[in-house]
């Protein structure tokens, strides 16, 4: 977090996010899909850390495999070697795996439409009632420039994980008294029910546990300056989770 003067002078605390630009690698739709709504990109990598079925997602063109490359070559350098006036009585037996690589490597494209990424981050988003696809196509780029000052906007995040936790830090349970020779007992839990009536633990009774590394949603922040030239969105307060964490910045709607 850092923080920044408004108009009258007064200190704002904010946070800078790197918002976009996000890249739509997909389409979905209702016909097809049974639901409106787009898949986008964040943050390309390297295409030497990307898989060969990501690839063929993204619409790359692949390259065959070594397998596949030694036996063409090999293929290849049989038909070099016979002789171009050599007759032949009997046609040769077509080879089924030739002609399929042969297909495959003058088309390497699985899909029709312009090669993006790869990316770190896929993420998809459904599209909000009352809104429809025109417009948006393979490639389309959402910046921060989908915000303004001054609007409210909803952010999704993990959390910070703690770790196994006791009570005290996880439920904020008071522990037990300092005195009357307890001195084992002040971070203790305590009971977690009763003996005969219900005889069980019921269901959802705080104790120690794993603590943190939850989806949290910071409500109604508000946006206090967008900057689309270098991808920055300021918003007043904290947001979920540590440096460097994946948000999901959406706006806010009331319900």
């Amino acid at each position: 977090m850092t923080q920044v003067f408004g108009p009258n002078g007064t200190v704002i605390p904010v946070t800078v996010i790197e918002a976009g630009p996000c890249i739509v690698t997909q389409i979905k739709t209702t016909a097809h899909d049974g639901y409106d709504g787009v898949q986008i990109g964040f943050e390309q990598k390297r295409l030497k850390k990307a898989l060969r079925p990501e690839l063929g997602h993204l619409g790359h063109s692949l390259p065959l495999l070594k397998g596949q490359r030694k036996r063409l070559q090999a293929h290849q350098q049989e038909q070099r070697g016979k002789k171009s006036g050599e007759e032949e009585g009997a046609e040769a037996k077509k080879d089924k795996q030739i002609e399929k690589l042969l297909k495959v490597s003058q088309n390497r494209q699985r899909r029709p439409g312009p090669e993006l990424g790869p990316f770190k981050v896929l993420r998809e988003v459904r599209l909000q009632e009352g809104l429809s696809l025109e417009g948006i196509e393979l490639g389309t780029q959402f910046d921060a420039s989908l915000f303004r000052a001054g609007e409210s906007v909803d952010i999704v995040g993990t959390s910070k994980g703690k770790g196994f936790q006791g009570g005290v830090r996880r439920w904020g349970f008071a522990g037990g008294p300092k005195t009357h020779g307890q001195s084992d007992r002040t971070r203790a839990p305590g009971s977690i029910g009763s003996g005969t009536t219900p005889g069980r633990v019921l269901k959802g009774t705080h104790m120690a546990g794993h603590m943190g590394d939850d989806r949290v949603t910071a409500k109604k922040l508000q946006v206090i300056q967008a900057d689309p030239e270098r991808n920055l969105l300021v918003v007043k307060g904290s947001v979920p989770g540590a440096n460097g964490g994946l948000l999901m910045i959406k706006k806010h709607v009331m319900r």
